[in-house]
């Protein structure tokens, strides 16, 4: 294989650009430890320390999110809100969720703070998505700091003034299995140490998750193969 482009993100590795990449993408769409992971592959005659395991994924999680998303289909105008949490070093941080109603995922922001103010945050950088549309309803739950956010964004114009904003929780069910899946792929991880590295974690877990969905065109849902050859181009790893 050989990597093409003035910039090599691989440049300087002393494993290959499939290894790498492999113990890339099981690690985002698997729940399991960076030890097992180890184990994985050194059963398969390759000696990686965990550490350069950590050190794989805290480089290359956020820039598969950064290049996936101008290949993202489109998304609808119903959008479905939402957040978590996931503890890191022992304090709470936020998780901003948004799927659309057929389930694909809008965009997501992890947060320090919860409120209005992240709410707006949220709002203003989905928006910005290439492959978002402006809504013309926003399902959300009970939290009082959705209807402020977006009463502020349709008086800056940012947010269509016909929108219209539901408070009713059973219609985000939808975002609920998303939840799920972060504290699932979190918990063999016994917790994050930093806001940073959760922030690029969490970002290659969705951006894992937008793929496995089959909301790029050339990667269908259930084609793990034609998954595989995606993320080897968007890193312009050819054969």
């Amino acid at each position: 294989m050989a990597t093409e482009g003035k910039k090599n993100p691989f440049k300087g590795r002393q494993f290959t650009v499939e290894i790498i990449l492999w113990a890339v993408r099981w690690y985002l769409q698997l729940p399991i430890s960076y030890r097992d992971l180890e184990c994985m592959l050194a059963d398969r005659g390759v000696s990686v320390d965990h550490t350069t395991l950590f050190r794989w994924i805290q480089a290359y999680a956020p820039e598969l999110d950064k290049r996936i998303r101008p290949h993202l289909r489109m998304t609808n105008g119903s959008w479905r809100v939402d957040e978590t949490y996931i503890r890191v070093k022992g304090e709470w941080v936020y998780l901003y969720r948004a799927a659309d109603a057929a389930g694909q995922t809008i965009d997501f922001l992890l947060s320090p703070k919860r409120g209005a103010a992240a709410a707006r945050c949220f709002f203003r950088e989905a928006l910005k998505q290439s492959h978002t549309v402006n809504p013309r309803t926003i399902t959300v739950n009970k939290n009082a700091a959705y209807p402020i956010a977006a009463k502020a964004m349709k008086r800056e114009g940012a947010l269509w003034r016909f929108a219209k904003l539901r408070q009713v929780k059973f219609l985000n069910n939808i975002v609920e299995p998303d939840h799920r899946r972060i504290k699932r792929l979190a918990r063999p991880g016994l917790g994050f140490k930093s806001f940073v590295t959760v922030s690029r974690t969490v970002a290659g877990y969705e951006a894992m998750a937008m793929i496995r969905k089959g909301q790029v065109a050339s990667a269908p849902a259930h084609d793990m193969q034609a998954q595989r050859e995606f993320i080897a181009a968007l890193f312009r790893v050819v054969a």
